[in-house]
């Protein structure tokens, strides 16, 4: 597990985030847009598009919907962009979930996730 520390949600304080040793957030209701932009840059996406907030917050609104990660083809189709350019915003599925903050999907997920 590690610990990060991020600038808070409220009044500029610093926050610490819990992850898990996969760089998963432990607890995803502590997830804020600065902590999404903060994995992002940690993960080599880099700036955070519109684009990128619309994938974003289409997966964070399915899992806690339905408590589960929606396919690659659902997300296309929400987000009227094609598997290449969600590809090449993120570099590939488990950034999305790492940086929308959502915890641990699972070993067999995370096997077709990659």
């Amino acid at each position: 597990m590690q610990t990060v520390k991020v600038q808070g949600r409220a009044q500029g304080e610093n926050c610490a985030y819990l992850f898990d040793e996969d760089g998963f957030l432990i607890d995803p209701t502590l997830w804020s847009e600065q902590l999404g932009r903060d994995i992002a840059e940690a993960e080599g996406v880099g700036v955070l598009t519109d684009a990128h907030w619309t994938v974003i917050k289409h997966v964070r609104d399915k899992f806690f919907g339905l408590g589960a990660l929606p396919n690659i083809r659902q997300v296309c189709r929400a987000t009227s962009l094609s598997r290449t350019q969600i590809h090449l915003l993120f570099g590939g599925c488990l950034a999305i979930w790492r940086i929308a903050g959502l915890p641990d999907p699972g070993e067999e997920a995370k096997a077709y996730l990659t």
